[in-house]
């Protein structure tokens, strides 16, 4: 990843924060995306080449502007990764207030194709970018018995999205993959990972009888946003300990 720009939304912690380290640590300069920015600042410091860009996703001038902010600074934006997401769970779909899941769906799905719209131009024109989106193993199966439409349309959309934006530009040089976590721990699962009975349910219904470790995804970011993927676009790799396989 020397001499690359990599992009990284919901880098303020949790997996977002691993995969920006991971960018860096293979010699990328990283911008880092998310709303809080103390803990941007605090990521950056630990970084040679990093650029904070505090931004709300869910407004369409920020995800704007923070591409703005990395184009002025480096020039050039190599690799995004579409990381940041929210969950509207748990909630009973008919009882849901609508703008639960409006917001989700702005925040893991628009966004994604926003941010990805405006990076898109100067990989075409330089005919080299990879797009990596991080969906979930709810973009595809459901998450019964924990209720969260607007997480699981979103993730799944994403995945569609994937496809589209893989054919759309498949001939410009850029490639566009995602990969589906299965459960790890991050703020969305922290809460369900905390409790006994949710480490429980997890090992249950995971192949491997365990949660992923952060650095188990590593190998997958690496793989897709660097050459080792040149002729891999449109997939969808479930990082899952098995959770989709059964």
């Amino acid at each position: 990843m020397d001499g690359r720009v990599a992009m990284v939304t919901g880098a303020s912690g949790g997996l977002g924060a691993r995969f920006a380290r991971v960018m860096a640590e293979a010699g990328a300069s990283v911008v880092l995306v998310a709303r809080r920015a103390d803990r941007l600042g605090e990521l950056a410091a630990e970084m040679d080449d990093a650029l904070v860009a505090q931004a709300d996703l869910a407004d369409p001038d920020q995800r704007a502007s923070a591409v703005a902010a990395a184009l002025a600074r480096f020039g050039r934006v190599d690799v995004l990764v579409n990381n940041a997401g929210i969950s509207d769970g748990p909630q009973r779909a008919e009882t849901e207030d609508p703008a639960d899941f409006a917001h989700a769906i702005e925040v893991n799905l628009t966004a994604a194709f926003h941010l990805s719209r405006l990076v898109a131009p100067g990989m075409i024109e330089r005919q080299q970018g990879s797009i990596v989106n991080i969906t979930s193993v709810h973009g595809l199966v459901a998450s019964a018995p924990n209720r969260q439409a607007g997480y699981v349309a979103s993730k799944t959309g994403l995945v569609g999205l994937t496809r589209e934006l893989a054919c759309q530009w498949a001939t410009e040089g850029v490639r566009v993959n995602a990969i589906a976590p299965g459960y790890f721990a991050t703020d969305l699962t922290g809460e369900m990972i905390a409790s006994d009975s949710g480490q429980a349910w997890i090992a249950r219904n995971t192949p491997m009888r365990r949660i992923g470790s952060a650095h188990e995804l590593d190998g997958a970011l690496l793989f897709l946003a660097s050459d080792a993927s040149t002729y891999v676009t449109g997939q969808t790799i479930a990082v899952d300990g098995g959770w989709t396989a059964r």
